[in-house]
């Protein structure tokens, strides 16, 4: 093993007091291929933001090639020689390839005949088959990261890392990403692999390192791992000392059958699959990067479109419906409440009472044109006391409040539509440790009240602590049914990643 060439010492970064990633020590060597793994929420993106200058260190410190570091932008890390390749990639889709290579180091006369020329010879060079003249858009998902790749190469990148990277890729194109990633070790290019498929972990890298709940477990070699013993590094946690509670001791019975979905399909991600929910219950649904468990509910939900043909069927009460937006389904009582509550979420600038106004004026649709500001003041300050939003007022804006209050904003902005069918995704992602007890007393509510209920989790604990019956997705598709009662945290990984 070579000289460390970036190395993070103690490194702890909070958000809002709550540890992100806390005291973690990580050591990267030159021409390593490092595999960095974890269950959803363990801190790995958060880790590798720090190196790439996207996130601050909270405490700690951090050293490139042995000199202490602390860039505050993705630019000041590129110039120390890092670089990061997010799941989703940051290429101007409008541009060719060669203009997106050499985007932000443009001289000060540029000649398109000779960018081009320049292109072809330096993607040449890695073995790339990429048009520099091809637009970006016109690309698939693999030749993308190709240009990603060069572009990290270009800018003489020491340090790339990829985040989820073969999340969207067929497996023709995983093999060719492979090929790039053994090309840029064999060049001396150190390499950080963050990635739940553990096969690939175990196939390509030299050594693994596992986090969970943002502490550093273990760093070894990797002809030192199975599968196994990587799955009882991510999961082996004492349940009883989690923010999530215990274990689930009794399962509520299922009521009537509310929806049913079969054989729906939405090319990529989601890939011919069946299920149904029940009244009177909360169905936890747990999966990894790219299992398409969000895309099938937000199907449910009007929020995304399934294949026009051979996309399946969607029944609620045993009748066909087809969603093309989310009004239709929320009269018809299916409210989606998002994982992204700062995209999707809310009004930030506006206050609670509108925010949540807003989502009652939307159950009525086109049968109410005038708003009255005195009901929104109403309807606003009771959601205020039901789910103890704490604000100094009605009238505060909510990118004024704390995360587990801006969530509790966004719940009450889909339960004031009285649904039948609420679908939570990620309910407690980024909440405070006070508000979690009170959002998992508030969904258990729910479900006792007869409502039928989605909890969409990246969190083992959070699963086991409030479902009746447990999803399991994979590769677009439901694989697996648990009883919360039968059920293990590592029987649920298995089903998850094998």
């Amino acid at each position: 093993m070579r000289a460390p060439i970036v190395e993070l010492r103690r490194a702890t970064v909070k958000y809002g007091g709550v540890p992100a990633i806390d005291e973690v020590d990580f050591s990267l060597s030159e021409g390593e291929i490092h595999a960095l793994v974890g269950e959803n929420g363990a801190g790995k993106s958060t880790m590798t933001k720090v190196m790439a200058g996207v996130v601050s260190l909270t405490s700690g410190e951090m050293l490139i090639e042995g000199r202490p570091a602390s860039p505050r932008s993705p630019l000041e890390a590129r110039h120390l020689g890092v670089a990061m390749v997010f799941q989703e990639n940051s290429l101007v889709p409008t541009m060719t390839v060669a203009q997106n290579l050499f985007l932000g180091q443009e001289k000060f006369y540029n000649r398109q005949r000779g960018i081009y020329i320049a292109a072809q010879q330096f993607l040449q060079s890695l073995n790339f088959d990429v048009a520099p003249t091809t637009t970006v858009s016109l690309l698939g998902a693999a030749k993308k990261q190709m240009v990603e790749i060069a572009r990290a190469v270009l800018h003489k990148a020491k340090i790339i890392i990829f985040d989820e990277p073969t999340a969207t890729l067929t497996p023709e194109e995983k093999k060719y990403f492979f090929d790039l990633v053994l090309e840029l070790k064999r060049r001396v290019v150190s390499v950080i692999f963050i990635s739940h498929a553990l096969e690939e972990a175990l196939a390509i890298s030299d050594r693994i390192t596992i986090l969970r709940d943002g502490r550093h477990v273990i760093t070894d070699e990797t002809h030192h791992f199975d599968r196994a013993r990587i799955v009882q590094a991510m999961v082996g946690r004492d349940l009883s000392q989690t923010l999530y509670g215990t274990r689930k001791q009794m399962a509520r019975r299922s009521g009537r059958r509310v929806v049913s979905v079969q054989n729906l399909r939405m090319a990529p991600m989601v890939k011919n699959t069946s299920l149904s929910i029940f009244a009177g219950q909360i169905t936890g649904v747990f999966g990894l990067v790219g299992a398409g468990r969000t895309e099938t509910f937000k199907i449910v939900a009007g929020v995304l479109k399934r294949d026009l043909f051979h996309g399946g069927d969607v029944l609620l009460h045993g009748r066909r419906v087809r969603y093309r937006v989310p009004a239709p389904a929320v009269r018809d009582g299916i409210v989606y409440v998002t994982e992204d509550r700062k995209v999707e979420g809310f009004f930030e600038t506006m206050s609670i009472a509108r925010n949540i106004y807003i989502g009652w004026l939307a159950r009525l649709g086109r049968r109410r044109w005038l708003v009255s500001r005195r009901e929104a003041e109403a309807i606003g300050e009771t959601w205020l006391k039901t789910l103890n939003v704490r604000a100094i007022g009605k009238e505060a804006k909510v990118v004024e409040l704390s995360g587990g209050n801006q969530q509790k904003v966004v719940i009450a902005k889909s339960l004031v539509q009285e649904p039948e069918l609420i679908i939570f995704d990620e309910p407690t992602r980024g909440v405070d440790v006070g508000a979690i007890a009170e959002i998992h007393q508030m969904i258990n509510r729910l479900a006792d009240e007869g409502k039928a209920v989605v909890v969409i989790s990246s969190y083992l604990p959070e699963i086991m602590a409030l479902s009746d019956r447990i999803l399991v997705a994979r590769q677009g598709k439901i694989v697996e049914e648990f009883s919360p009662l039968e059920a293990t945290e590592e029987k649920i990984m298995y089903a998850a990643i094998h």
